[in-house]
């Protein structure tokens, strides 16, 4: 499962407690997220058996409202929802703490271009680049 940034706010809502039941219009709310962005989301959850759903008995009291379809993680949905969350979590500790980023040196105006076999080096000569034929 590839964790996008709608995806993740959509787990964290379903797995903040996970023996809720939510419906769309109350996940769109939650997740901050358009209709047409849930509802395939939802129907992929589901295909892939990480989401159950039903709807809703229609109640006389509804005041002529359809039925709401409701949402929740299975027992799978769950624990995947937390390892990716888990994972989300500490790549994004990792990028805070400056690991696996690219750092430019303050004051370089240095640049690589592409397919170039030679590095330039402020204030100094054009050399080869280190591992490259001479």
């Amino acid at each position: 499962m590839k964790l996008t940034g709608p995806l993740e706010r959509v787990l964290r809502v379903l797995t903040a407690n996970p023996s809720a039941q939510h419906y769309g219009y109350d996940l769109m709310k939650a997740a901050k997220l358009p209709s047409g962005t849930l509802y395939p989301m939802l129907a992929r959850l589901q295909q892939d058996g990480l989401v159950d759903s039903e709807w809703e008995a229609q109640r006389e009291d509804a005041g002529g409202r359809p039925p709401r379809k409701y949402y929740r993680l299975t027992a799978e949905g769950l624990r995947v929802a937390r390892l990716e969350l888990a994972q989300a979590a500490s790549h994004s500790q990792a990028r805070q703490a400056g690991y696996g980023t690219a750092r430019r040196v303050p004051g370089s105006t240095a640049r690589r271009v592409p397919g170039s076999t030679t590095r330039r080096v402020p204030g100094s000569t054009a050399r080869p680049a280190p591992g490259s034929a001479q």
